[in-house]
């Protein structure tokens, strides 16, 4: 990818004082930086109950992965009447939207998501009590992340509006971030290639930010067909499909001996028979691979698929296999990172009223390793830190930089994808967490956009970093997004 100059952009501006037009303008500009800053936070304050519906709404909902139809149409709306342009279904994904306002440079990005995880449907209450046994619910917070995203992008389009802030704000509509993958279709089909910077975030139970990275992943569904017999009269005329995963199951266990350090194989039968009386004629493993470098996570995945190869020829069943793709670990950028550091820092503001104090101690009580309630006033900075999860958001940041941070949502020592995460996420401590978030992405943007030169020494650490890595999404060719890998498994 090419590089910009941001000068001709912020140059726009004459008059007849030859040399004096350039240090003048930049005067201007530092001014207006400096004045029209605190009113990003005053605008996503104006707009927090709003926003606070939004994401109540999305949290009800709970659309899992490539279905979250309500939730996507619902920001794009907001977008749109905030005066943004917006593409919906972009990179054959009916979910994902791209929301454009402003022209010109700088163009900086930011990340939504909304997509929720299967089992964890949970009522807003401090002991575990599902909405719906077995159904969805936003254990990662991702109703707060998108609508802390859109409500960042209405502040900064409203100063670009009034002529305060220089260039072009995006907001992306990412779906299925839970396995699913979206952000590197949208990295395939270019939707990054012309931004500066990116910027994302996400709730947790700690406020952190710094240039921290995370594992590689890469997911498959191995789906086995056998033939039904009857268990007891007949079991010779049978070839289970359940015993193929087991088999399987049972060479990924060896397997894992065998594995990189820091290497994460783990998994979930998704379909293993109806009646135990009954020979199962289908039968489906889920599988994620993570460590911490994409390439070494795919000699991983090879060999994790010899063992579901393994499997059926052990049980005379057929293999089917559902590549669902992977995604790369986050490319980090410091430059970035210690800016969205000082915002969080500076902003941060997080108190809990007794009211939430209560609750959070009662969740406190369901957990193995609760943190202070205090910790939600301090901000760590995770810099050289390699998380234990993955996010497609790795995916954006070898194609441009990237930073991003977290914020307080859930009662400290609150693990996510978790039933405890979800209730916090659907009371006020959630609320404040997202809105926190909000106004750090904005204030980040901000400055982003008022100092091309942090802009091109975030270009010049994000060459320096990838070096001779050549970024490849963890796609086969043609791969189409996995539109329905959250839908129930079906025997063919």
């Amino acid at each position: 990818m090419k590089s910009r100059t941001l000068v001709g952009h912020l140059r726009t501006p004459r008059r007849a004082a030859g040399n004096l037009v350039f240090p003048l303008f930049w005067g201007i500009l530092a001014g207006t930086a400096i004045a029209g800053k605190p009113q990003l936070a005053e605008s996503v304050a104006k707009r927090a109950d709003t926003c606070w519906d939004a994401a109540q709404q999305i949290w009800r909902w709970a659309e899992a992965g490539y279905q979250e139809h309500q939730s996507s149409a619902l920001l794009a709306q907001m977008l749109e009447e905030a005066g943004f342009r917006v593409e919906r279904g972009v990179a054959d994904m009916p979910t994902a939207f791209v929301a454009t306002f402003g022209q010109g440079a700088p163009v900086i990005g930011i990340l939504a998501e909304f997509d929720s995880l299967p089992g964890l449907s949970q009522q807003a209450v401090p002991q575990q009590a599902p909405v719906e046994a077995g159904g969805n619910g936003h254990g990662c917070g991702h109703h707060l992340f998108g609508v802390a995203s859109a409500s960042a992008a209405i502040a900064l389009a409203e100063r670009i509006k009034a002529g305060e802030l220089p260039g072009t704000i995006r907001c992306y509509g990412c779906p299925a971030e839970e396995g699913g993958s979206g952000k590197v279709y949208l990295v395939r089909a270019g939707r990054f290639d012309d931004c500066d910077v990116v910027l994302h975030w996400h709730p947790g139970d700690t406020n952190a930010a710094g240039d921290s990275t995370c594992l590689a992943r890469v997911a498959a569904k191995f789906r086995f067909h056998g033939k039904s017999a009857h268990a007891g009269s007949a079991p010779e005329q049978g070839r289970s499909a359940l015993d193929a995963v087991e088999l399987t199951n049972f060479a990924a266990q060896l397997l894992r001996e065998h594995t990189p350090d820091f290497t994460r194989i783990h998994h979930v039968i998704t379909a293993g028979g109806g009646a135990p009386n009954v020979v199962p004629d289908f039968a489906e493993v889920f599988y994620y691979v993570r460590h911490p470098k994409a390439d070494v996570v795919q000699q991983l995945y090879e060999r994790l698929l010899k063992c579901a190869e393994a499997g059926a020829l052990g049980t005379e069943t057929r293999l089917e296999v559902d590549y669902l793709g992977g995604q790369w670990e986050i490319l980090p950028n410091n430059t970035l990172s210690q800016m969205a550091l000082k915002n969080l820092r500076d902003l941060n503001d997080l108190q809990f009223t007794p009211a939430e104090t209560e609750f959070a101690l009662r969740i406190q009580n369901t957990l193995d390793h609760p943190k202070p309630l205090d910790s939600a006033q301090v901000v760590v900075d995770r810099s050289g830190n390699t998380g234990k999860g993955s996010t497609d958001v790795g995916d954006v940041s070898w194609v441009v930089p990237t930073t991003g941070f977290s914020t307080v949502c859930w009662a400290p020592g609150t693990p996510g994808h978790s039933w405890q995460a979800t209730a916090a996420g659907g009371t006020t401590i959630g609320r404040k967490g997202m809105l926190l978030a909000a106004k750090v992405l904005a204030a980040t943007a901000w400055d982003l956009a008022h100092d091309p030169a942090a802009i091109a020494a975030a270009r010049q650490e994000f060459k320096q970093r990838k070096g001779s890595v050549e970024y490849k999404p963890l796609l086969t060719p043609g791969q189409k997004p996995p539109l329905d890998y959250r839908k129930s498994p079906v025997a063919g």
